[in-house]
This record gives C-alpha cells, sequence and structure tokens, in this order.
C-alpha cells in the first residue's frame, strides 16, 4: 500500500510542478495584457497535439486490431506456428491493454511532433499572396514561404503514419497467422493480402504525391555551383531532374493501382512487378540519368550552362534581403587624400573619439554613484537633439548587480526585494571628449523630467519582489546619490499576494522564502522575464529579435527599443544563409548584453516591427515597421491586434527620432552583398569579384570580423549627413586593400532616405590608385616610428594598459581617412578605468597623431607625424610638433588650435624620467641586468621626447642600446598590397 500511495504523490507533485510552469506563464501574459497570445498560442499546440496524435495513434492502433480480426480461422500446424503458440497465449490476458498503451504511446509522440510546427501551421493557414511570381512555375512566392512547408510536413507525417500501420499490421499478422515465413504453400492469408495491399498502395501513392512536391521543393533546395552555394533549380535540375521526377510520379500511380487492383487479383506478382519497376526507375532515371547528364553535357561548360539559373538566384537573393535598393556608386579616391578639407568636414566633425566598446568602464567609475549598480559592456550609440543640434551619443542606463554586494550584505531578503532596480540614464556626446580624457556627460536635467528607476533591463535580475501596502516603510533602494528607497508602484508584475500565487512561484523557482518571508505581502508583484529582448520575443513568438536593444529617453520615460524581424527559409532561388554566423563578430563573442543570432538558415528577412519595452512598466508595443510584408501580414492575421499600425509609431515624434537602422539585419546584409554585389553571372561564378569583411584589427581576436558601426556620415554625393550604421570591404584572399563602403541611412525622420543602402566602389586595380583597408590603417599606425613612440610612452614600462579603439573608416576629401582614439589604463588596482590620451589618423599615405582629433588631423595636413621640431618636418610643411599626449590621464598640457601646452608635458616628461631612472637604480643595486637594462630603454624613450619638445641637440644613447633614432623623420605608410 506504500508504494502506490508514494508514486500518487510523486505524480501529484510533478503534475503540480508542471502546471506551475504553465500558470505562471499565463499569468505573466496577463501581467502584459497579452494573454490572447498565450492562449492562441497553447490553442494551436493543443490542437496539433490532439488531432495529429489521435490520428496516428488511432489508425495505427485500428489497423493493428483490424490485422487481429482478419487472423485466419484456422493455422497449419508448423514448428513456426507451435513457437508463436507461446507468444499469443502470454499476450493475450493484455492484448487489449497493450494495443491501447502502444496506441496512445505513438499518438503522443506524434502530436507532440505535430505540436512543434505550430509557425508552419499558422502561416499556411493565414498564408498571403506576395505578388510575385516564381520564374520556373509562375507560382506566387507565397506558394513556397506559407504552403510548400506545411504540405511538406503532411508528407512528412503520412509516411510515418503509414509506415507504422504496416509495420503494426504486418506484426499482428504474422504473429496470428496471417502471414507464414516458413510456410510450403500459400505464405499469406487472403485477409492479410488484401490488408496489407492497401497499406502499401496507400504507402506507393504517397510517394507519387511526393514526385510533385519534390518538382517545387527543388526551388528551395541547397546546391553548389561553381565554388559558390547555390539555392535553386540548376540547369540539371530543370533538364533532367524535373523530367525524371514527373516521369517517377506515374511510375508511382500506376504501381499503387497494381496494388489496389490486388484486392480482387489476391496475388503478389503483379504489384511486385510495379513496385520492382518503381526501385528500377528511381535509380536509373531519378539518379543515374541526371548524374550522366550533369558530368556529359552541364559540368565541360558550366558557367554557360548555368548562366541563367545563376541570374535567378541573384535576382531572388537580391530581392528577399532587400539588396535591390542598394545605390552603388565608383568612387575614384585620390592617392593623396585632401586632409583639409576632409577635416573640415562633417564626417570628420562627427567622428566617434568615445568608443562604447572601450568607456563601460569608465561610465561605472564616474557615474556607478553606489557599488551595486554597473553600466553595460559595450554601450550603445543613440542621437539627441541638444541646443537645437542632432548629436550622436553614447548612452546607458545604470542598471542593478546585485552580485556587487558585499558579503554581508549578500542574502535573500537584500537581493530579491532591496535591490531590485537600476536607476537613471547617463549619456555623453560621441565625439567630445574633456579635457581629460573622460567623456563629457551631459547633465542630469539634459533630458529633461523623466521615471529614472529601471525595473526591466538587460542586467535586471532574475525576479524581484517588490510593492508593499500603503503608508509602509518602502525598502527599495532607489536614488544612488540620494541614498533614498522607494516602493515601486506599477502594474508590470504579477500580484503574488494570495497564499496559492506563492505556491506557484515557490514551485516555479524552487524557493521557499517566497512562502515564508514576512516581505511577501498582500500587496508584492513578482519581477520576472525582465530583459526586454526575452519580453519581446514572448509577446511576439513569431520574431526574430536584433541582439542588441538599446534605451533611450521618450516622452519622460526610458524605454527600451527593440527590433524585431520576419523571416523565412522557403523563398525560391534565395540563398539561405546562417543567422548565428553573419551576426557573430568581436562583440557578440565578448559581450554579456549583445546576443548573436541562433544557428538557423534563412532566405528572407525583413525589419518588419519596432518593439518598445518600457523600463519601469515592462509594457510591451509592438509597431509594424514594413506593412507590405507578406510574412507580416500573416502574423497579424494569426494574432490580431498584437502589432499596432506603423502610423501609431510616426505619431510619436520623440520615439521616431529614435529608431535606427537594425545591426543584425545590416550584418546579415553585408554578409550577403560581399558576393550578391555582382550581378553578371559569369563573374558571379568564378568567384573572382567577391569581397569580404575584414577582421577588426584593433582587437586580440583578429579572425572575428569588424563590427559595423553608427555613424554620422556624409557620403559623396549627398547633400547632408546622415546618422548612418557602416561597414568597409576587402577583396576575398589575403588582400587588404579597400574595395567598397557600405552605409545605410538610419534617420527615420527622412522616411525617402531611411534604410537606403549606399555603396562606394573603391577601384583595386593599379597601383597607383588602391586604398588601405583597416588591417593596413593598423599597420601604418603600428609601424610608424612617432606613433609607436607615444604608446611606449603611454604603457610607462608596463605601468600601463594601452586599448585601441574603434578603427573607423570614414569617407572625406576625395578619399578615405582612417582615426583611431587610443585609451589608457593603469595596468593594476581598482580604478582601471580607460581614458582617451591619443588620436590616431591616417589618409592611406601618411599617419600622424594628436591628442586631439583636430591636432591629429593638423599634423596629418603637414605631412606626417613624427616631426623634427618647429622648422622642419619631413613633409616640408614647416608644421610644429605633434601634440604629445601626457603619460597619465590628470597631467598634459591642453592643446588649442594643434598648438600643445609645452611646459606641463615637460614637466610631466621629467617626472616620469625621474621615475624610471629610480627604478633602474633600484634594479642596479639588486643586480637585476633585464630590469636595469628595460629601465634605460625607457627611459631613452622619454628624453627623446623632451628632445623633441624643447628642440635641443640630438642626445646621446642612454644605457646600452637604443635602437630609436632621436629625430626620426615622418614615415610614410606601406602600400597596401594589390
Amino acid at each position: 500500500m506504500l508504494v502506490p500511495t508514494v508514486i500518487i504523490l510523486v505524480l501529484l507533485v510533478i503534475g503540480f510542478f508542471a502546471f506551475a510552469a504553465y500558470y505562471s506563464e499565463l499569468l505573466w501574459y496577463r501581467s502584459v495584457d497579452e494573454s490572447g497570445v498565450f492562449v492562441r498560442r497553447i490553442g494551436v499546440h493543443v490542437g496539433l497535439f490532439l488531432v495529429f496524435g489521435a490520428v496516428l495513434g488511432g489508425v495505427v492502433g485500428g489497423n493493428a486490431y483490424l490485422a487481429f480480426r482478419l487472423r485466419p480461422v484456422y493455422i497449419p500446424s508448423s514448428q513456426e506456428q507451435q513457437s508463436l503458440d507461446r507468444y499469443r497465449m502470454a499476450l493475450e490476458p493484455v492484448r487489449r491493454l497493450l494495443l491501447i498503451a502502444a496506441s496512445v504511446l505513438l499518438g503522443v509522440i506524434a502530436g507532440l511532433s505535430a505540436a512543434t510546427q505550430w509557425k508552419t501551421y499558422l502561416l499556411w493557414r493565414h498564408s498571403t499572396p506576395f505578388g510575385s511570381k516564381d520564374p520556373q512555375f509562375g507560382l506566387d512566392t507565397s506558394f513556397f514561404v506559407f504552403k510548400l512547408p506545411w504540405y511538406r510536413f503532411l508528407l512528412d507525417y503520412g509516411f510515418s503514419l503509414l509506415l507504422l500501420t504496416i509495420v503494426a499490421a504486418t506484426v499482428v499478422h504474422y504473429l496470428y497467422g496471417g502471414i507464414r515465413v516458413q510456410s510450403g504453400g500459400d505464405r499469406t492469408s487472403d485477409a492479410a493480402r488484401v490488408h496489407l495491399s492497401v497499406l502499401l498502395g496507400l504507402f506507393v501513392l504517397l510517394k507519387a504525391v511526393a514526385y510533385v512536391l519534390d518538382r517545387y521543393s527543388l526551388e528551395v533546395s541547397d546546391s553548389t555551383v561553381g565554388r559558390s552555394d547555390f539555392t535553386g533549380l540548376t540547369y540539371t535540375d530543370i533538364n533532367a531532374v524535373l523530367p525524371a521526377k514527373t516521369i517517377l510520379a506515374w511510375v508511382a500511380l500506376i504501381c499503387a493501382v497494381l496494388f489496389f487492383a490486388n484486392v480482387w487479383r489476391r496475388t503478389w506478382l503483379l504489384p511486385g512487378l510495379g513496385l520492382g519497376s518503381l526501385l528500377v526507375a528511381a535509380v536509373l532515371i531519378g539518379g543515374l540519368y541526371p548524374a550522366l547528364f550533369h558530368q556529359l553535357r552541364v559540368k565541360p561548360s558550366e558557367a554557360d550552362k548555368e548562366s541563367g539559373q545563376i541570374t535567378r538566384n541573384i535576382a531572388a537573393t537580391r530581392t528577399a534581403y532587400g539588396l535591390d535598393r542598394v545605390v552603388a556608386k565608383s568612387y575614384t579616391t585620390a592617392r593623396d587624400t585632401d586632409v583639409a578639407a576632409a577635416a573640415s568636414s562633417p564626417t570628420l566633425a562627427a567622428a566617434r573619439l568615445i568608443d562604447p566598446y572601450v568607456v563601460s568602464p569608465t561610465f561605472t567609475a564616474s557615474q556607478q554613484s553606489q557599488t551595486w549598480y554597473e553600466f553595460p559592456d559595450p554601450l550603445d550609440i543613440d542621437r539627441y537633439t541638444i541646443g537645437g543640434k542632432q548629436v550622436e551619443t553614447v548612452v546607458a542606463v545604470r542598471e542593478v548587480d546585485a552580485s556587487k554586494l558585499n558579503q554581508s550584505q549578500r542574502n535573500w531578503t537584500n537581493e530579491r526585494t532591496v535591490y531590485t532596480h537600476g536607476y537613471g540614464f547617463v549619456a555623453a556626446p560621441a565625439a567630445q571628449p574633456d579635457t581629460e580624457g573622460e567623456p563629457k556627460f551631459f547633465a542630469a536635467d539634459a533630458f529633461g523630467e523623466y521615471q529614472q528607476q529601471i525595473y526591466f533591463g538587460e542586467e535586471s535580475p532574475e525576479y524581484s519582489i517588490v510593492g508593499a501596502p500603503p503608508r509602509s516603510q518602502p525598502v527599495e533602494a532607489d536614488d544612488p546619490n540620494a541614498g533614498t528607497t522607494s516602493t515601486y508602484q506599477g502594474k508590470g508584475g504579477v500580484p503574488i499576494g494570495g497564499l496559492f500565487d506563492r505556491l506557484v512561484y515557490a514551485a516555479k523557482y524552487r524557493d521557499t522564502n517566497l512562502l515564508l518571508s514576512s516581505r511577501v505581502n498582500s500587496a508584492s508583484q513578482i519581477l520576472y522575464d525582465r530583459q526586454p529582448r526575452e519580453r519581446v520575443e514572448k509577446v511576439a513568438p513569431w520574431l526574430t529579435v536584433d541582439g542588441d536593444p538599446y534605451p533611450a529617453v521618450v516622452n519622460g520615460r526610458i524605454v527600451w527599443i527593440v527590433d524585431g524581424y520576419t523571416t523565412s527559409n522557403s523563398y525560391p532561388y534565395s540563398t539561405r544563409q546562417e543567422l548565428g554566423a553573419a551576426t557573430t563578430d568581436i562583440v557578440t563573442k565578448t559581450s554579456s548584453v549583445v546576443a548573436a543570432q541562433d544557428d538557423r538558415r534563412v532566405n528572407y528577412i525583413r525589419n518588419s516591427v519596432k518593439a518598445t519595452v518600457d523600463a519601469y512598466s515592462g509594457k510591451v508595443t509592438l509597431y509594424a515597421w514594413d506593412e507590405t510584408d507578406p510574412v507580416l501580414k500573416a502574423w497579424r492575421n494569426a494574432f490580431p491586434g498584437t502589432v499596432l499600425d506603423r502610423s501609431f509609431l510616426e505619431k510619436d515624434t520623440q520615439l521616431l527620432s529614435h529608431v535606427r537602422y537594425p545591426e543584425d539585419l545590416f550584418k546579415v546584409q553585408r554578409e550577403l552583398y560581399s558576393r550578391y554585389h555582382v550581378t553578371d553571372a559569369k563573374v558571379f561564378y568564378s568567384n573572382n569579384d567577391f569581397w569580404r569583411i575584414p577582421s577588426d584589427p584593433t582587437r586580440s581576436d583578429e579572425t572575428q570580423d569588424v563590427p559595423p558601426y553608427y555613424l554620422t556620415v556624409q557620403m559623396p554625393g549627398t547633400a547632408k549627413p546622415s546618422f548612418s550604421l557602416t561597414t568597409p570591404f576587402v577583396p576575398i584572399g589575403n588582400r587588404e586593400n579597400l574595395t567598397a563602403f557600405m552605409s545605410v541611412d538610419s534617420d527615420p525622420t527622412d522616411s525617402t532616405a531611411y534604410g537606403t543602402l549606399r555603396v562606394l566602389l573603391v577601384p583595386t586595380s593599379g597601383s597607383g590608385s588602391q586604398t588601405f583597408g583597416p588591417q593596413l590603417a593598423q599597420s601604418s599606425f603600428k609601424s610608424n616610428v612617432g606613433i609607436a613612440q607615444q604608446i611606449s610612452l603611454l604603457s610607462r614600462g608596463g605601468a600601463s594598459e594601452v586599448d585601441y579603439g574603434n578603427l573607423l573608416t570614414l569617407p572625406a576629401g576625395g578619399g578615405f581617412v582612417y582615426v583611431e582614439p587610443v585609451y589608457v589604463k593603469p595596468a593594476s588596482g581598482t580604478a582601471r578605468f580607460p581614458t582617451l590620451q591619443l588620436v590616431l589618423v591616417s589618409d592611406g599615405t601618411n599617419a600622424a597623431y594628436g591628442s586631439t582629433l583636430e591636432a591629429a588631423l593638423q599634423n596629418l595636413a603637414q605631412g606626417g607625424s613624427p616631426t623634427t621640431g618647429a622648422t622642419g618636418g619631413s613633409g616640408g610643411t614647416g608644421s610644429s610638433t605633434s601634440p604629445t599626449p601626457s603619460p597619465s590621464a590628470s597631467s598634459g598640457g591642453t592643446t588649442t588650435g594643434g598648438a600643445t601646452a609645452v611646459p606641463a608635458q615637460v614637466t610631466a616628461l621629467v617626472d616620469e624620467a625621474l621615475r624610471i631612472y629610480q627604478e633602474g637604480q633600484r634594479d642596479l643595486q639588486a643586480k637585476d641586468t633585464v630590469g636595469y637594462l628595460s629601465a634605460q630603454t625607457r627611459l631613452q624613450a622619454v628624453l627623446q621626447q623632451l628632445q623633441q619638445l624643447t628642440g635641443s641637440a640630438t642626445l646621446p644613447s642612454v644605457g646600452p642600446s637604443s635602437s630609436a633614432s632621436a629625430t626620426p623623420s615622418a614615415v610614410p605608410s606601406p602600400s597596401p598590397s594589390g
């Protein structure tokens, strides 16, 4: 009696945990006013599970029962049947129970499999026309995107159903004598022959249907043409495979008829001949003939034969990924970029010096306020109108991180009920650091009055308990500057005051404190599933969500803006792209808040939805962005009322001003465009003109693609600068010269320009016309003697670390200018936050540096750096010495109009020289020869800097050796490879 009781209790506990999981999901959807999404989705799941599970279980079980009913009355005695008698006798007491159990088990498996196809079903059920036809069959594209995947599922389900049914019927017929393997006479009874003939006929008939669907599936199948991945019909498919599929469909149909005729003829001869003919035809017509056709007719002149199909593939791929709207123009760059013109251009004026991938620790050090707050890494880029002018801005919100509490503060009460939320929005102009090389933060009132608490963010705790009865003492840590507490007043959580609800969530989180703690009261709410991406994915489970949400202050509230994509992998002739591979770069690999996509392969994508998540209330709002997208139309029909019309977003001008072109979409587009900029089929076949995305030369892992950058750029030929997403391209192979530059307008207030992809085609032939790519630009910086000395000085013999910021490729001055900020941080200690100390610039011929961008450009215009003194730079310009940054974040002269306040720098260098000298003396006393020689080398570099600043005579070498010249000349950058 004890064992059944224990089993029942275990089942009840498991059942309650399962109930808690589903019930808490329903409560969450109610908290965001989207319970209809949950109910609709669960309803479709349950419907598919019941229908397909019941059909398969019923058909298999019914045919097994029918086979039992058709068992022969008299079974000739044989050794085989005597052996089977033992099994029949053993099964007889549990025969019905076993049949029911097996049918239910198979039905559950089939139902679970069918339930996973809920998206496929809903798209088929609510399909809408594309208004375009495929080039081979003349069918609307919606047939391939919406209908064909569902038909393929039904076909696979039908094969599984019939195969299981045939196996079950065959086993029962054999077990009860309808099939006698060792019989000397007729080996099957008439009833078994008729039963199996019908089932096999249905199976072969389904195979005929499969051959017909295979014809259409060829338009979305993958293959290889030449050395390129290819989706769509090839020349062999059109001229050999399609006719073969048609013939095989007719052969299969005839074979099925022969099986059905066996109901009356009751002999296996004709069905056997038909089945044999089908197998032979499948091998010869379906396999051997296309292979020979390809080998003998196509392969000898594949480029010519496949030309028409490649043209179809190029057109379809460009349409499916939105690349058919690219505006490409030739950009013949001058070998000598007009640096003066570039320096005065809007593009250089807005060049981003505050790198959001580097300065998160600086934000934390300056704006953290309390140890339990943190800023995400990396930060985000947006733009705000400050003083009547649009300013590109590095933005972040201060989020709570309870793991930063000291050990005495780490307990359930504090982590779940006190430190529940972040506080405040922090921003700094991207192009304007302060004089200390730190971000120049906007004042707290720059964005007006706004709700500052962050209850829903990228780093929010897994769950928090908030809310309290009226007039109770607030306990939630709030304003970090005032040290105040508050109580959550929003409705974004799930009420958890009742005992049953507390029990549900105690089961969900396996946490008894939710039942026992006095902090959980009648007015309490539980906040969970708080990340913006997660909330949008749950409200719209059919969307693919961008990996980088970003915060904005809109209408007095902080909201997260999230881009959503509709995708398909069934667009005819369009090449598939793996989302994970296309969206992975050094940022997604190292960041905890920027996510790469999964490894799904798609061949159609649209940025169809813009979503917002309120950082205080958690409210999720979806706006239709691409209302012409047929996939979005289908989903809006499936989940009516979930997505608002675009007009609602356009009316909210504040929100609209912060919309930007999505990063993941751009990554996918640039990956495809590196090949599909080629529109000539034969050139595409040869692969000779393909590009690639260069690796990021500023990171230690140089195998990762350079990330796209949001920059304010005025593209050549346009009337004004635009906030844009940009990326460079270099040729395939080992060449690193720039071959193209792509940008996409990201200003939604200009509806005619937003989303316009612009490409500058850079000449790659002729040694005099080649342009540096990012790798070569970085090499020019590292090989420049003056810059190398500055980096060595900033490193302070290992006491500091140098971080290279974003290497920006900027079209300006009739060519390209590369800009790279250099940051310095202490090598050890707690205050290891980077500050901007140097700006490197290159025009593809010379490299220069300065403590500000203006100073660096001035030196570049004078022929590059380093120079020899005030009267004779090597470029022959007579420019003054390049400004030298101080070796620390807090010291150094100021720069005005490119001239440096030398005395402050001299003082800093003298102090540095004295410190190094003292280190060397200590090493000498300790008989540390290696340390002493290292100190002398560093002392040599510092003294050379002093010599350059003061214009004194050339200094003698200090120490046993020196590899640096005291008066290095301006060093041109190395020529890019061809």
